[in-house]
């Protein structure tokens, strides 16, 4: 197994981190006070090619490899996590999703312009359907050439920025998950109504909104795939989309990790740096330790997915490692800056209340426990 990366790797990296640190830190704490969009900031990192990486160039995508996707999340989290799921959606979910199983039709009309400069959502989760997502109670009714949209979805991430939406929406309640379609919505369309933003601990910079859907005529064409395929399009997705919020998770470890690590060295205690005191030296030490077996995690699953092998029970692995190690990792950093960790100022409060969400998206830590116990049970 070769660990070093390519020199086409190290560029996308260090061109993420670049923009981290150039046009998403000024101003990160100021956005997550006020829970602001960061609305120019995505609009660049669509110039950039950050919103479609994995996407083929033929749909205006970068065409580049699952590791470089991570790399790239990892850089833009350690800064800002709200701008890195919205990222994150984009590219896992509704992109990948789109071309993975979407028509031509569709990706000429949607995947295009969301691979280049636009912002997708994917809706599954529901106010009883969160973790059960068998239980969708938004309603898709068959009307022949079109379907009749009727519910409500909860804790949408681009909820009021994105320009399309994927609906998953139950059809045909007798068949429960084999009765899930998945539907494509544009924003605008009539009885489609975006809700109340959601006042969250963390991310708060991301867009979460409730969405309402009142008789919403939706085109047989914006179906993605055949009768009853949206269940297994949702779970197939989420388990490519497990990658990216590891890596999210991985980020804004390591950026904490980092923040300590810097502040260690410069803050004096006793007469002498906090670095030179073993309790310290012992938290830096555990830090990075996980840090890297959630970093190793993270990239073995990504490289399986490149390589189109079996993924999905090292995506679960990956973040719930990962966003366990975030939790840890964050309350450490915030430990080792004592009183200034507990302010603003120093970012790593806000990067502590970032990570906990790490543990509940895109599939909570006990549901990726189910995840891995099922596959090793197979």
């Amino acid at each position: 197994m070769n660990f070093q990366l390519t020199e086409e790797h190290l560029s996308v990296q260090q061109a993420a981190r670049d923009f981290a640190r150039n046009e998403l830190l000024p101003g990160v704490i100021e956005r997550d006070t006020h829970q602001k969009f960061p609305a120019e900031q995505m609009l660049k990192m669509g110039e950039l090619g950050f919103l479609g990486m994995m996407v083929d160039p033929k749909y205006n995508g970068g065409g580049m490899d699952s590791l470089s996707y991570v790399l790239a999340i990892e850089e833009i989290s350690k800064i800002d996590a709200s701008a890195s799921v919205c990222m994150s959606v984009n590219n896992s979910l509704v992109c990948w999703g789109l071309e993975s199983f979407g028509n031509e039709e569709q990706k000429e009309k949607y995947l295009k312009p969301l691979a280049e400069k636009g912002i997708g959502a994917f809706c599954l989760s529901e106010p009883e359907a969160g973790s059960d997502a068998t239980s969708q109670r938004t309603m898709a009714e068959d009307k022949g050439d079109h379907y009749l949209l009727n519910g409500t979805k909860n804790w949408i991430t681009n909820g009021n920025s994105a320009s399309v939406y994927i609906v998953i929406a139950q059809t045909d309640p007798i068949k429960r998950h084999k009765g899930i379609n998945a539907l494509i919505i544009e924003k605008g369309m009539p009885g489609f109504v975006v809700g109340k933003k959601e006042d969250k601990m963390g991310i708060r910079g991301s867009d979460t909104h409730s969405l309402m859907f009142t008789d919403v005529k939706v085109p047989k064409a914006n179906r993605i795939g055949d009768e009853g395929f949206g269940f297994r399009f949702a779970m197939t997705t989420l388990n490519g989309g497990r990658i990216g919020i590891a890596a999210q998770a991985l980020g804004i470890s390591s950026g904490a990790y980092e923040l300590a690590l810097k502040y260690a060295k410069e803050r004096k205690a006793f007469g002498k740096p906090l670095s030179e005191h073993q309790a310290i030296q012992f938290k830096l030490a555990e830090m990075a330790t996980k840090i890297d077996a959630a970093r190793l995690l993270v990239h073995q699953a990504a490289w399986l997915k490149d390589q189109k092998k079996d993924f999905v029970k090292a995506a679960a692995m990956a973040k719930l490692y990962a966003s366990q190690t975030a939790q840890e990792v964050t309350t450490e950093a915030v430990q080792i800056h004592g009183g200034y960790g507990y302010v603003k100022e120093f970012h790593v409060e806000r990067l502590m209340r970032d990570a906990k969400i790490t543990q509940i998206y895109e599939g909570t830590s006990e549901i990726q426990k189910m995840v891995i116990s099922r596959e090793l049970l197979k």
